[in-house]
């Protein structure tokens, strides 16, 4: 779909109307929000062009100051009767976190997925098939942007692998939504049923949830297996869903949130704040502009991002983004950070002899490790080990991450395959 008038607006423009948002929600921030009343207690918060003066925002923070009688936290400003959905996260690292919404910003998720995922090229009337659930997760907000978007809707959800690849055979849908890590093992589920994905009726796949849609030789595995246009989108789940989306120039992540979210980009070590240019890379820090529920300042989404400000073909305008991978999945090797994503990449680029899934198993705890880093890394079907691979790769991995590794190849299989996200890192 062309891009809507919000997206082509002048960078310098968005900004002139962000910073009149900027002005209100830091006003309601200090009527309503407990938690920002006392991190800016004593501060000037002055205008938007002064955010990084103002501290930043982090999980770990949210999860201190919930209680029995405010699961949430003390970032909630709306009442009980102003919040109109409550979403959680899956709580692998302890209790759930809660996200509620009031109405209008529920509008707002909507309005900027619905941006995001129009980038890819879909159009009204297609079909398009899509493996988020309902609930309780806010990937589940997303599934409202595709009507929106006028396609026809066909909801499977996730753990439903028979369904997905039945509706593409009778359904014949125009594109299907999953992370990069199922798109990846649905090509593997068709092939043992005898279904060639790549005659099918798919032309593009939309892929969110995870690194990965924007590396390229893990793209290329996609696009191969399924013949079809592989872009990615990108959302946190504090902030909101799909707030980026990647155009078919892919060529990275647009700004379908723009308006709604204010971006910076920090130092991940120091947590300075670093110019949003070409080619600038670093974490990416969200701010909410028009938010009521629950909003946030500053709020540090664990993203190391690459940045892209040149003029793009689709004349959608502002900065787009690549994901490189998540700071807390990064591992520091001898003062090297090694992302387990771009150790994929690299792993890769070895194909047909490999599968292109690969497994870091750390040897010791916590995120410094001494070399080599353990790699497995999964062959193709049917091929055999053979030492000189496992050498060239390793090889490979040392000129590309500057990082020694151990690679072990296992055989086809060996490692899991996911409905839903991969995990790279096996934590000792």
């Amino acid at each position: 779909m062309p891009p809507t008038e919000a997206e082509t607006r002048p960078w310098a423009e968005q900004l002139a109307l962000d910073a009149v948002a900027y002005r209100e929600q830091l006003a309601y921030l200090l009527e309503r929000s407990p938690l920002y009343r006392e991190k800016l207690r004593g501060l000037e918060p002055g205008e938007l062009g002064d955010i990084a003066r103002l501290p930043l925002t982090d999980k770990r923070e949210l999860r201190e100051t919930v209680t029995r009688e405010n699961p949430v936290g003390s970032h909630l400003c709306a009442t009980s009767d102003e919040i109109t959905r409550i979403y959680s996260t899956s709580g692998t690292t302890g209790t759930p976190s809660f996200v509620p919404l009031t109405a209008g910003d529920l509008e707002n998720w909507v309005e900027g997925s619905a941006r995001s995922y129009a980038a890819s090229g879909v159009e009204a009337g297609q079909r398009i098939v899509t493996t988020y659930n309902a609930g309780p997760f806010v990937a589940g907000a997303a599934l409202a942007s595709f009507d929106r978007l006028g396609l026809t809707h066909v909801p499977v959800g996730t753990g439903n692998t028979e369904r997905v690849l039945l509706s593409i055979e009778l359904l014949e849908p125009e594109a299907i939504v999953c992370t990069p890590s199922y798109a990846a093992h649905l090509i593997e589920r068709a092939h043992e049923r005898g279904l060639d994905l790549a005659a099918s009726s798919v032309e593009r796949v939309l892929v969110a949830g995870e690194p990965g849609g924007g590396e390229p030789a893990f793209r290329a595995r996609l696009e191969a297996g399924w013949g079809a246009r592989v872009t990615e989108a990108m959302g946190i789940g504090d902030i909101g869903i799909s707030l980026w989306g990647e155009c078919e120039e892919q060529d990275g992540m647009h700004l379908g949130a723009r308006g709604f979210v204010h971006p910076e980009l920090i130092d991940p070590e120091s947590g300075e704040a670093l110019p949003l240019e070409d080619g600038a890379e670093g974490e990416l820090v969200l701010t909410h502009l028009r938010h009521r529920a629950a909003p946030l300042l500053r709020f540090r989404t664990r993203d190391h991002v690459v940045v892209r400000t040149s003029p793009c073909a689709c004349g959608r305008t502002g900065p787009r983004v690549r994901c490189l991978g998540r700071t807390d999945d990064m591992l520091i090797v001898r003062g090297v950070n090694v992302f387990p994503s771009a150790v994929r990449e690299v792993v890769g680029g070895f194909a047909p002899a490999v599968s292109g899934n690969i497994l870091v198993r750390t040897a010791r705890a916590g995120v410094k490790q001494e070399p080599p880093l353990p790699v497995a890394v999964e062959l193709a079907q049917g091929a055999t080990a053979e030492a000189a691979l496992a050498d060239t790769i390793r090889d490979r991995l040392r000129d590309v991450l500057v990082v020694q590794t151990e690679v072990e190849l296992v055989e086809w299989g060996a490692l899991q395959r996911s409905e839903y996200k991969s995990r790279l890192v096996e934590r000792r």
